[in-house]
């Protein structure tokens, strides 16, 4: 079970604003243009198991991807590493082109004992085909080998460059859905394949997106269209949105709710102006002890997402010790960690009401597939509400994009 309570400043809504805010994206949802609320569906995963199935005798699971290609990935396996259901199996990522971390992956990691995921939603991203350019020189790969086949497969858009080169020389491929952009993708191939490689049961990641989709649909989603049309509203006075996350199990996760925030919702808006929020993401208890300063006595531009998880289903104590000269700490001995950084992120959430700022807490009972695949399906329909109100196109990503082309005329020069 997920719980959402919001404690906004000057945040109330009318019931009108809520029914249009649900009337505009169930619109968008019918219209088919947007791919990504079908992927509950969970189209084409029997074949995702029966590849998943035949990787086995895999030791290294190698993903070649950057950004909506590898955060998704690394998010849900930081937060699930505990799980009974992951395997021994490693898995690596190749995302950014720095040559120390390139040489650091390649340490030990033997061709014979990995399968390597490529994945490009275009086809054509630069570090991913340098990083496979780099592989397959380094393994002294020929296109039309056996190995190749073997050990390397791709996950792209249908008829993209990356899709008609493993069309070519026989590589098992995956598509991602057409009109599913590369942050939004995580509950397709571009995930479950990894994920189900590395034991998971994405069956149930599925079921946890679709209770929410379900929940959304019957309009019992109060909370959530409250949060969107706050953060709208506000947008010019509180542009910051931090996700304060209390385990340190959702770094990753903090990393893809960036990418995603940032990429969607930073445009040139409909009517000419430019909007955006900027997400920051931070660990509890840690960054108490640096971040939460500048929240609290800081410009007053910022609200606040806190995630508590309610039970780790780990019960280690707090040993009853008394420390000479450190007895002022000794209130929390017999307590379970749990219990202390929990108490923590309550406390830290009270300061910041006490101090007029706009905080809201997400309680997740316990870390396993379906709550993760919630998080990850509200965080994608939040980012979508949001935009809807920012009258902006939320998938595309044309800053990105100018970068891209300043790239490549720099070396045609």
């Amino acid at each position: 079970m997920i719980k959402n309570e919001i404690f906004f400043q000057n945040g109330d809504f009318f019931e009108d604003d809520i029914k249009w805010l649900y009337n505009a994206i169930f619109e968008q949802m019918q219209s088919g243009d947007i791919g990504y609320y079908n992927l509950v569906k969970g189209e084409n995963i029997e074949s995702i198991k029966s590849f998943a199935k035949e990787q086995r005798s895999v030791k290294n699971v190698v993903v070649i991807g950057i950004g909506g290609s590898s955060l998704g990935t690394k998010a849900v396996d930081e937060l699930l590493c505990h799980s009974e259901n992951r395997n021994d199996k490693n898995l690596i990522f190749f995302e950014n082109v720095d040559p120390i971390e390139i040489e650091k992956n390649l340490k030990n990691l033997e061709l014979e004992e990995s399968l390597f995921i490529v994945i490009s939603k275009s086809g054509g991203t630069i570090e991913t085909t340098s990083h496979l350019k780099y592989l397959l020189s380094h393994f002294n790969i020929s296109f039309e080998s056996e190995k190749f086949r073997k050990h390397f497969c791709f996950i792209t858009d249908c008829g993209s460059p990356l899709d008609k080169f493993g069309e070519d020389f026989s590589l098992k491929r995956f598509h991602i859905p057409l009109n599913v952009g590369g942050r939004f993708s995580i509950l397709s191939a571009v995930g479950l394949l990894p994920l189900c490689i590395l034991g998971y049961d994405i069956d149930k990641l599925l079921d946890g997106a679709k209770t929410l989709k379900d929940s959304f649909e019957a309009e019992n989603q109060y909370e959530l269209c409250q949060k969107a049309l706050f953060y709208a509203k506000f947008a010019q006075t509180k542009p910051i949105n931090v996700l304060f996350s209390y385990s340190s199990s959702f770094k990753a996760f903090n990393d893809w709710f960036v990418q995603l925030w940032a990429e969607s919702l930073g445009k040139v808006n409909f009517d000419g102006n430019s909007v955006g929020l900027t997400p920051v993401g931070l660990i509890g208890s840690v960054d108490q002890h640096s971040f939460l300063q500048l929240i609290i006595e800081g410009a007053k531009d910022k609200n606040v997402t806190m995630i508590k998880v309610k039970d780790f289903g780990i019960t280690t104590l707090i040993p009853d010790i008394s420390l000479p000269h450190l007895q002022k700490t000794d209130f929390i001995n017999s307590n379970t960690f749990t219990t202390l950084i929990n108490a923590q992120c309550d406390a830290t959430m009270q300061s910041l009401i006490d101090q007029d700022i706009s905080v809201d807490l997400i309680t997740i009972d316990t870390l396993d597939e379906s709550s993760v695949g919630y998080m990850l399906f509200y965080y994608e329909l939040l980012t979508s509400l949001v935009g809807i109100k920012l009258n902006i196109d939320t998938y595309n990503q044309p800053g990105v994009e100018l970068g891209k082309i300043i790239l490549q005329k720099k070396f045609e020069n």
